[in-house]
């Protein structure tokens, strides 16, 4: 029942720590590829920065799906 606990807590935790990461890569390919593309001469656009939101997105997903899993199996557990 503990270890049931702590790995939905574990999870739930590493999924908010992976969209503050995300939000954070993406801030700083989306600048770097802006100034890139106005003074260093990049052929891709800054908006391709956003294509990293799709990793990091499933891995939040299967986050919250372990979170959402233990959390229930330790909801069981106490019935």
């Amino acid at each position: 029942m503990k270890k049931d606990t702590c790995l939905a807590y574990l999870f739930g935790g590493l999924g908010v720590l992976l969209s503050d990461v995300m939000c954070a890569a993406v801030a700083y390919n989306y600048c770097t590829l802006q100034w890139c593309g106005k003074y260093a001469g990049c052929s891709a656009p800054a908006n391709t920065a956003f294509l990293l939101c799709f990793p990091y997105g499933i891995g939040i997903a299967v986050c919250a799906v372990l979170a959402w899993f233990f959390h229930k199996r330790r909801r069981q557990a106490l019935l």
